[in-house]
Parts: structure tokens; sequence; C-alpha cells
């Protein structure tokens, strides 16, 4: 079985192209995913331990950890060594199920890939880009969006080039919906093809 891995920046069209790599017949795991579930099940008691004040009625409060990261930079060390663990374990798990279903590729959607170290547990990376205006145009329009918090997510991940430079295959969301369906859809093929090989 092919390990897919996909990535890229924010506001590339990241969870869109990985639902068309879903409505392809692939399984499709989300780290993003994952973590909304961890911050209102397991992960919400170490949080609360961490960071006092960031969790309400028993749920992580996005907002609040966020301010909390934003004036403290170093907290999002913390804050990792908390989840990290926690979405690999949930991964693997997913991964596994996948294999002993048969399937022949499975997709894991990792926002931080080359941030973590995740490319060295998948077989092939797939890098969604775009251009920079277009991918700031669609982060400002985000609601609760500030310049501020942009640049504080820039400034986490590995530039868009780099990430291109390091990725097996590229898929550009800037030409719209229609292409970028095309590219997966072609990068499915190849896999396929290579794996027959």
């Amino acid at each position: 079985m092919i390990v897919i891995g996909l990535t890229g920046s924010i506001g590339m069209g990241k969870s869109t192209t990985a639902e068309m790599f879903s409505d392809a017949g692939i399984p499709v795991i989300s780290a993003d995913e994952i973590v909304h579930e961890l911050y209102r099940g397991e992960a919400v008691q170490p949080i609360e331990a961490a960071f006092p004040g960031a969790t309400v009625d028993g749920a992580v409060d996005r907002e609040a950890l966020s301010r909390t990261l934003l004036a403290d930079p170093a907290g999002f060390k913390r804050l990792e060594a908390i989840i990290h663990p926690l979405v690999r374990a949930r991964e693997q798990a997913f991964v596994d199920q996948a294999r002993a279903d048969g399937h022949a590729m499975v997709l894991v959607d990792i926002p931080l890939l080359y941030e973590t170290g995740a490319e060295n547990r998948v077989d092939v990376v797939v890098v969604v880009t775009c251009d920079a205006d277009i991918q700031r145009q669609r982060v400002m329009a985000r609601p609760g969006m500030t310049v501020e918090k942009f640049e504080a997510v820039l400034a986490r991940q590995v530039p868009d080039a780099e990430k291109r430079a390091r990725a097996d295959h590229i898929i550009d969301t800037g030409q719209g919906l229609e292409p970028a369906r095309r590219q997966v859809a072609d990068i499915i093929a190849a896999l396929g093809a290579s794996k027959q090989g």
C-alpha cells in the first residue's frame, strides 16, 4: 500500500484537494480533523494543565489558546509535545486499518508534514500550492483572521518554495477546481502505474 502525505502552507487549498482524493476512492485522514476531535476529548486535560484557561465546558477554546500562543510563541513546543503523539497514533491506526482492508493507497493530510519530520512516515509527498497573492486573499477572507495571525502561521511553516522543491508531486490550486482535480487524477494514475511496475 502506498501512503501519500499531503501538505501545503495555509490557504493553498489542501482540504479541498484532500476531498478530491477522497472522491476518487482513496481513504483520507486529516491531522486537522484529528486535532479538532482531540480538542473535545483526550487532549483537553493536558492542554488545560499546560495552558490554564484554554478550555471551556470540557473542550479546548481555540481562540483562547490562539491568544495565549500569539503572546507566548514558546508555548507551541509545549502544545506540540501534547498533540503530536496523539495525532500520530490516530494516523497510524487509520493507515493500519486501510492496509488491512486491502486499499492500494491511503492519504494522510498533514499541514506540518515537513516541520514535524512526517515525510519519514509516508511513501510519497504531494504539495499543494498556489500563487502567494491568491493564498493571501484566501486566508484573509477567513473569519477572525488578522495579518498578525497569518504572519504567525507562515513563520512556523516551511516556505512554499522549499516544500515544492522537496515534493514528489505538486498540485497547483490557483487555476481552479477542475485543473486541480485533473492533477489529482494524474497523480493517482501515476502512483497506480508505479505500483504495477
